[in-house]
């Protein structure tokens, strides 16, 4: 059908579907559908995420940056190469799984006792040496129970145990603070500014926080989860002893990434901001929404979560402030869900498990048809309303 519009403007942003296709691959197929059916249109692609996997991706393509591997130390202290992101103008985006992550570790190597948070610091001091005065840190998909501990100690300060020995920062060492010293890390991070991109709102220690909601998906034993939260217990009281201000270890959001999200507000300073807001201040996204007829955008499933700080219901809350019309455009669908600022919801397949046996087999290539297929679907569909717009006129 011929374009009746060749002022039209789409802006595509997508997150992953995961286990299928990555933000760039689906906007890319959403882009193809696009010009088949508005050859005139022009069309601004922004991979999105929300903090978690990918998100460094996603920001880098988006924003031009460039990525950056650095040698650093695994949860159990072994070399493995990370990479992050440098998004210019003195900025950098950080994910801690690269260096942090339960996936560096098998099965059986899994122990929060034993694993440490130093790595992410070694990507902070990486990133702080290249020049970067505005970091953000995601800090999903932790391997880690120690408070931050190995990242603060990567980054200047010392914790002292009862004799005045340095204390190495893995969880096991929660329980044997007595003091800190962050002399060189005030040094050491000054001028910089920090954020933390957080979705959960877990506090640091009690029933709900830290250590008994996340600690045994991270291979701690029920003993374990006790010594752990003994320690992240006393720990909280040394942090309130050496900054002499709230720590408040019961405050909702403290108890991410096995406490690291407290210690990274205690020791640097930072900011708290939701995954998805925080992507969509980086990018710019409202300036991108300008003379945008329609956004279209997406995620592997839509249901009941999708509007507790997803990509979805981020990125259609931006249009609605606005004015914008936004579809998405979703691997899967529950019924009866409804999200602010979304026009329509087209779901890639009725039935999750057709995509899960495409992932899980590997056809990777029935999981673009079937995303192409909707994404023509619903350029069809935009084509012949406008044309039937136009008759009637």
């Amino acid at each position: 059908m011929d374009d009746l519009s060749p002022q039209f403007h789409f802006v595509l942003a997508s997150d992953s579907l995961k286990g299928t296709l990555s933000s760039a691959e689906a906007e890319g197929l959403l882009e193809a559908a696009a010009h088949a059916h508005f050859p005139n249109a022009t069309c601004a692609c922004v991979p999105m995420a929300d903090g978690g996997e990918g998100t460094v991706d996603a920001v880098v393509a988006a924003m031009g940056g460039e990525m950056r591997s650095v040698r650093v130390h695994d949860p159990l202290g072994r070399p493995v190469e990370a990479r992050y992101g440098l998004l210019g103008s003195g900025r950098a985006i950080i994910e801690m799984a690269a260096a942090s992550g339960l996936t560096l570790l098998g099965p059986d190597e899994r122990n929060p006792l034993r694993a440490s948070t130093y790595g992410t610091g070694e990507l902070i001091s990486d990133a702080l040496m290249q020049g970067c005065t505005d970091v953000s840190l995601a800090v999903g998909g932790s391997a880690t129970n120690d408070g931050g501990m190995g990242c603060m100690r990567a980054l200047g300060a010392r914790f002292l145990d009862e004799h005045g020995s340095e204390l190495m920062g893995s969880g096991a060492d929660l329980a044997h603070v007595r003091a800190i010293d962050v002399g060189l890390l005030r040094r050491y991070v000054a001028g910089a500014h920090f954020t933390v991109m957080c979705d959960v709102d877990n506090p640091l220690v009690g029933e709900l926080g830290a250590t008994r909601v996340f600690a045994p998906q991270k291979g701690a034993t029920p003993q374990q989860v006790e010594e752990l939260e003994r320690g992240m217990a006393r720990y909280a009281e040394v942090l309130r002893s050496t900054f002499r201000m709230g720590v408040d270890a019961g405050v909702p959001g403290s108890g991410a990434a096995g406490g690291l999200g407290l210690a990274c507000v205690t020791f640097l300073g930072a900011r708290a901001q939701g995954g998805i807001d925080r992507v969509l201040d980086l990018v710019a996204f409202g300036r991108r929404l300008r003379g945008a007829s329609l956004c279209i955008t997406g995620e592997g499933r839509l249901d009941a979560q999708t509007s507790h700080g997803k990509v979805v219901s981020g990125v259609a809350a931006a249009c609605q402030r606005r004015g914008v019309p936004c579809v998405a455009l979703v691997g899967v669908a529950e019924p009866n869900v409804s999200i602010a600022g979304v026009s329509a919801v087209i779901a890639v397949t009725e039935a999750p498990e057709l995509l899960d046996a495409a992932s899980m087999q590997a056809r990777l290539a029935h999981a673009r048809r079937l995303y192409a297929h909707r994404a023509n679907q619903l350029f069809a569909a935009l084509s012949l309303g406008r044309s039937l717009e136009a008759r009637s006129r």
